[in-house]
């Protein structure tokens, strides 16, 4: 039997789920065929894909198996159902074209200056890239509007805004699809996020994470393309309190807002770590609680282990709910996206905390196709966790936060001066500050990334490629922040870094050419 043969399920044929496997019935011949849990995912896998030799490919992802061993499992059952009539020779195939899909993934976008300007080559070839692509994915870390709402007193870092014109860049850039759930989504409170959902609206550009309550916030966007349907479902763990939105009741509005990821963290010490915290509460008579387990102090849980650690697990609630709206794009799409915004990490910012890596399993095991990770501004691993990918965090793509037009008073306050002082002075005095903490634009790891290109070629991935980045560091205020593909001799250094920061994940990547390659067996 060539390998090349594709095959569809015989519409006559029922299929009955029992404890240990499955029993097929012919209703046309009245012909038994027993399935054991292997035949039956074999059996089940019939629905998404038609040719063996794709099925082989996804057992053997699932299973951990060989190419070789899964194929001829595969092919010895498909030899016996043709025979059976369990199947039937799909005959329209060669009229039928693969399905493809190109996607193009970008970390944060806070932009504030026009893209279309310019026309450096190395630009223009990336703009290329990400138009060539049937999905265009950015994080969307910026409100788009007229500066109608009010700046909110609790602001992590710049109150992010933009007139509305960077809408059309990004459009003429070529994204077509945004998340929304990040810790700068309500800087201008629940107006600036209605105006920015608004002209999104208008520019007709699919966006996810925020919304008028949790339901809405927590839903995944589709985006229509010639390929199919795409789903993205957005959310955050990196937020001011009152950004999470609230569930709607039958006698309450519920809280517009991002849809949530929040986490839960423990503090593993040892016994003598531990006596001096219950001494400390009890001398200064501050309320805390203890169980066997654990003992809580001023909101932090402290428990008792060999070595001192921190432990980080995902709300259960807020997973709950997420892995719940991955099921529901799941049966909705044909691919489906999970975007995560975090800033925490493993003690080391490049390293994604713990409670990151559990969820994005999570997501993957729930059916999510890609799990994008941003937030903390730099490039962390990437993981082939049962044949999806995972990017920790692809870093910065634009990052113009320090011309933005507007800023409130605060902001100026924080850093010594006068509400009166001019925008640019504020600017200088960050730089002053940061000189002494190596704060982002004195640290060259916040002005590089990488551009990764997925190939999903009918369910199953097929290509992921790296297209390293430069920010320009080290360029004034009014140049750097804007993308283009780095020069050889830094975007090798940038492919070596994920290199580095992938392997702890069992990923391999090299560098030819120019772009990374990952290894997606």
């Amino acid at each position: 039997m060539s390998n090349t043969k594709t095959y569809i399920k015989n519409p006559f044929v029922i299929c009955t789920e029992l404890g240990n496997g499955a029993t097929l019935l012919n209703l046309e011949t009245k012909y038994y065929f027993q399935l054991n849990q292997t035949s039956l995912r074999i059996w089940e896998l019939l629905d998404e894909f038609s040719n063996p030799m794709d099925i082989a490919e996804k057992m053997s992802q699932e299973y951990k198996i060989s190419a070789e061993k899964a194929l001829s499992g595969v092919l010895k059952l498909i030899r016996v159902l043709e025979k059976e009539g369990m199947i039937l020779l799909d005959k329209t195939h060669d009229k039928k074209t693969q399905n493809e899909f190109n996607l193009v993934l970008t970390g944060d976008s806070m932009i504030t200056q026009k893209l279309s300007a310019y026309m450096e080559d190395e630009f223009l070839s990336m703009i290329e890239l990400i138009r060539s692509a049937d999905i265009a994915f950015t994080n969307l870390e910026v409100l788009i509007h007229n500066y109608e709402g009010y700046p909110t007193p609790d602001c992590q870092g710049t109150h992010m805004a933009a007139d509305p014109f960077v809408a059309t860049e990004l459009r003429w850039a070529g994204f077509n699809l945004f998340s929304r759930a990040n810790n700068h989504a309500l800087d201008y409170g629940i107006e600036g996020v209605r105006t920015t959902s608004k002209i999104l609206d208008e520019f007709n550009l699919a966006h996810a994470g925020v919304g008028e309550n949790l339901a809405l916030a927590r839903a995944p966007s589709y985006l229509e393309t010639k390929r199919g349907i795409v789903a993205l479902i957005s959310c955050s763990s990196t937020f001011p309190a009152f950004f999470r939105a609230g569930e709607q009741r039958p006698d309450i509005k519920g809280r517009p807002g991002i849809n949530p990821l929040r986490y839960n963290t423990t503090y593993v010490v040892d016994l003598q770590f531990m006596d001096e915290i219950k001494r400390i509460s009890s001398k200064l008579k501050v309320r805390s609680s203890e169980s066997k387990e654990s003992f809580k102090f001023l909101g932090n849980k402290f428990t008792i282990g060999d070595s001192p650690r921190i432990i980080t697990t995902p709300h259960e609630s807020d997973l709950k709910g997420n892995i719940e709206s991955i099921k529901e794009a799941r049966r909705q799409a044909e691919l489906v996206l999970v975007s995560h915004h975090a800033h925490e990490g493993d003690g080391d910012i490049e390293l994604p905390a713990e409670f990151i890596v559990s969820f994005a399993r999570a997501c993957i095991d729930a059916g999510a196709d890609v799990f994008i990770g941003h937030g903390p501004h730099v490039l962390r691993g990437i993981e082939i966790y049962k044949g999806k990918p995972i990017l920790y965090s692809l870093g910065n793509f634009i990052f113009q936060s320090e011309t933005v037009k507007f800023r409130p008073a605060e902001e100026f306050e924080d850093y010594g001066l006068e509400s009166s002082a001019l925008l640019t002075e504020l600017y200088y005095a960050r730089q002053r500050k940061d000189k002494k903490r190596s704060g982002f634009y004195l640290n060259p790891i916040y002005w590089v990334s990488a551009i990764p290109q997925v190939i999903f070629r009918n369910g199953m991935l097929k290509e992921i490629k790296l297209f390293p980045i430069t920010l320009g560091f080290g360029k004034p205020i009014h140049k750097r922040g804007r993308p283009m593909l780095a020069n050889k001799v830094l975007g090798q250094k940038i492919i070596n870094r994920i290199k580095k920061l992938s392997l702890p994940f069992g990923t391999e990547i090299i560098h030819k050419d120019g772009v990374g390659l990952v290894n997606i067996e």
